[in-house]
């Protein structure tokens, strides 16, 4: 199983980007999968996840209202529009799938993970 990650780059404040991670080897429309991201000399953190069909999804306080997740199984791949951009979005984001459906905070919970994909916001 292999998750290919992509779309991080250089992005101002209040600008947007939008992360796709590709799964490969693994149909995961019955697993939950999710977006967590490390920032410089700082843990990892939860950032957003989706149930298994879609309809439940979890967000870490920071990004609420701003962040979206979303799945697309024809393509098996799953997406982070980051909208409303701040300097203190910028980390490296990864892309995991749950061992489960139903989606949770826990890095614990998710079985395999993409490489990451770096993003930087200037101020």
């Amino acid at each position: 199983v292999q998750l290919q990650a992509s779309g991080g780059g250089l992005a101002q404040a209040g600008g947007s980007l939008r992360l796709s991670c590709r799964v490969f080897g693994l149909s995961f429309s019955n697993r939950a999968v999710g977006w967590f991201r490390t920032a410089p000399g700082k843990d990892r953190e939860f950032v957003a996840a989706s149930g298994s069909k879609g309809g439940s999804v979890k967000y870490a306080d920071s990004v609420k209202g701003r962040f979206t997740i979303s799945r697309d199984h024809d393509i098996n791949s799953l997406y982070l529009q980051m909208d409303g951009l701040k300097p203190e979005d910028t980390a490296l984001y990864f892309c995991a799938v749950n061992r489960r459906p139903i989606p949770n905070r826990e890095a614990s919970g998710y079985l395999y993970w993409g490489q990451g994909t770096l993003v930087t916001v200037s101020s």
